[in-house]
C-alpha cells in the first residue's frame, strides 16, 4: 500500500485533502482510482489508512465535507484528492531514541547519499556541519538551496522506508554552533580514527541504547582536527574507534547508525 506524509492540521472530520506534488503522484504517476486505499503519516506516532473518495479540479468540493483547506477563502482551483480515514494504527517504525547525525560537510554529492541512508537507518534529524577540514565552502545562498534539496531527499527516503515522520535536515551549522546544539542531547558519540580500544567502544555504543536523545558526530573527508576532538571531549562526548580500517566519511556514519539501530530498536 502506498504511503504519504501529511500535516496534522489537515486531518478533520475523518477526511483529508491532498494537493500539490502528492496529488500529482497519486493521480498521474500511480494512476490510483476512487476506492483504492493509502497509508498516511503526520508524525504523531500514528498511521492512518484512508480510501480515495474523489478527485476534483478544485478544493471547494472538499470543503463542503468540512475538510480544512490551506487556501485562502476556499477559492483556489488547485486540483485535489479527497480521502476518508478508515482506520488508525500505532506506528512502531520509529526508534525509541532520537538520533541526531552531525555530519562534517563532504564534497560532491556525498551529502545527498548520506541523508538518504541516514533516514533509512532511523536518524531523527541531520545537521550538516562546516568543520576545519571541510573542502566545500558554502555561501548562505548556496547553503539554503543545498538544504532544501537535502530535505526533499529526506522526504523521499522516509516514504520509501515507511518512516513515521520525515527527518529534518537542519540549516548548515558552524562547528561551535553544532556543539551548543549537541549540549541538549543525552549522549554524544564520536568515531575518531586515532581512537583505540574496541572493548571500550562497544561499551559506549551499548550505553546509548537506553538514552532518549543521541548525537553522532562524523568528520569530513580529512577527518577531525585535534582541537575539534578536544572540544567534543570537553562537552562530554564519547570517543570511539570503528576498528583497524579507516572508513570514508559517507561510510562511518552509516556504520554507527546501523549498530545503534540494531541495539536500540525494539
Amino acid at each position: 500500500m502506498y504511503r504519504f506524509f501529511v500535516d496534522a492540521d489537515q486531518l478533520n472530520n475523518d477526511y483529508i485533502e491532498i494537493t500539490g506534488d502528492d496529488y500529482n503522484h497519486i493521480r498521474n504517476v500511480l494512476r490510483m482510482k476512487v476506492g483504492e486505499s493509502v497509508l498516511l503519516s503526520c508524525g504523531d506516532n500514528r498511521e492512518y489508512e484512508a480510501i480515495i473518495e474523489k478527485f476534483s479540479e478544485s478544493n471547494n468540493d472538499s470543503e463542503e465535507k468540512g475538510v480544512k483547506s490551506h487556501h485562502c477563502n476556499g477559492k483556489s482551483k488547485e486540483p485535489a484528492v479527497l480521502l476518508k480515514i478508515t482506520d488508525v494504527f500505532g506506528n512502531a517504525r520509529e526508534l525509541p531514541s532520537k538520533i541526531t547525525l552531525f555530519q562534517g560537510y563532504p564534497k560532491g554529492d556525498k551529502m545527498e547519499q548520506i541523508v538518504q541512508k541516514a533516514v533509512e537507518l532511523g536518524a531523527y534529524e541531520i545537521v550538516p556541519v562546516m568543520m576545519k577540514r571541510c573542502v566545500v565552502k558554502l555561501d548562505e545562498k548556496k547553503a539554503g538551496k543545498k538544504v532544501e534539496r537535502l530535505n526533499s531527499i529526506a522526504e523521499s527516503a522516509a516514504k520509501q522506508s515507511k518512516r513515521g515522520l520525515i527527518p529534518k535536515v537542519k540549516e548548515v551549522m558552524t562547528f561551535d554552533a553544532s556543539l551548543e546544539f549537541a549540549k541538549s542531547l543525552d549522549y554524544v558519540i564520536i568515531p575518531y580514527e586515532c581512537a583505540e580500544g574496541m572493548d571500550c567502544s562497544r561499551t559506549i555504543l551499548k550505553s546509548a541504547a537506553d538514552k532518549g536523545t543521541v548525537g553522532l558526530f562524523i568528520g569530513p573527508e580529512g577527518g577531525f582536527e585535534v582541537s575539534e576532538i578536544e572540544k567534543l571531549k570537553l562537552m562530554g562526548g564519547n570517543i570511539i574507534t570503528l576498528g583497524h580500517r579507516i572508513l570514508r566519511t559517507e561510510t562511518a556514519g552509516m556504520a554507527v547508525l546501523s549498530i545503534l539501530m540494531w541495539l536500540i530498536d525494539n
